[in-house]
């Protein structure tokens, strides 16, 4: 598996919840040519941001990020300084593995 499977598996398990109908993948990383690169961050792609956002309010959060990751990966700078950002201004932002485990965060955020 990669962290584009476990991805792309999340949205399997999830595609007929009605609470994540709303969850979508923002798209910042992965390996793209210099000309799509460049036009993505003339769109506003900025490096750092987090993977996925449910703009879902629940309890005291404005809503969920969560960034995916695999393997050994670990955030960085940049994604670390987002994470800080986004909790402070009222998210709830949490790091998963896998598909089960970004699966379960959501989870735990609904209830």
């Amino acid at each position: 598996m990669t962290e584009h499977n476990e991805q792309m598996a999340l949205f399997q398990l999830l595609q007929n919840n009605e609470e994540t109908k709303w969850l979508f993948a923002i798209p910042n990383g992965g390996q793209r040519d210099i000309r799509v690169a460049m036009n993505l961050k003339r769109e506003g792609v900025k490096a750092g941001v987090w993977d996925l956002f449910l703009p879902l309010p629940r309890g005291r959060y404005h809503g969920l990020f969560i960034e995916m990751k695999f393997g050994n990966n670990k955030l960085s700078a940049s994604q670390l300084a987002f994470g800080q950002y986004v909790v402070e201004q009222g998210y709830k932002a949490k790091v998963a593995y896998s598909c089960e485990e970004a699966y379960n965060i959501i989870q735990e955020y609904l209830k």
